[in-house]
């Protein structure tokens, strides 16, 4: 069982820069890949990027040069480096773990969310 909280969340304006960050309880976390997902309101749950257990990352296209995915294992925390923020970033964002690397959601605990909110 792992259960995960995500910080860092806020209201920022565009261009800003804000560091999400996913704390995790439990056992094994260097072995979960983490990933880090996102709604906005009136859609879909989407994801945005993740990192495998050995520090391979991948990201959605629209992120990519602008967000970081980062993981310390000795504290048991991943973590999002969003640079150069858009209002279409705005939505609520959460931590996710699973056992096996994916781009789909198909992952295994989920976090709570933490609300990112980019003013134009």
């Amino acid at each position: 069982q792992v259960q995960l909280v995500e910080s860092g969340g806020g209201l920022v304006q565009a261009g800003d820069s804000l560091r999400l960050s996913c704390a995790a309880s439990g056992r094994a976390f260097s072995t979960y890949a983490m990933g880090w997902f996102r709604q906005a309101p009136g859609e879909d749950r989407e994801f945005v990027a993740t990192i495998s257990w050995d520090n391979m990352t991948y990201y959605t296209d629209s992120v990519l040069g602008r967000f970081t995915i980062s993981r310390d294992n000795a504290k048991s925390r991943v973590y999002l480096q969003m640079n150069s923020l858009k209002p279409e970033d705005t939505a609520i964002y959460y931590c996710a773990a699973a056992w096996v690397v994916t781009t789909t959601s198909n992952y295994d605990y989920w976090g709570q969310g933490t609300q990112v909110t980019v003013s134009s």
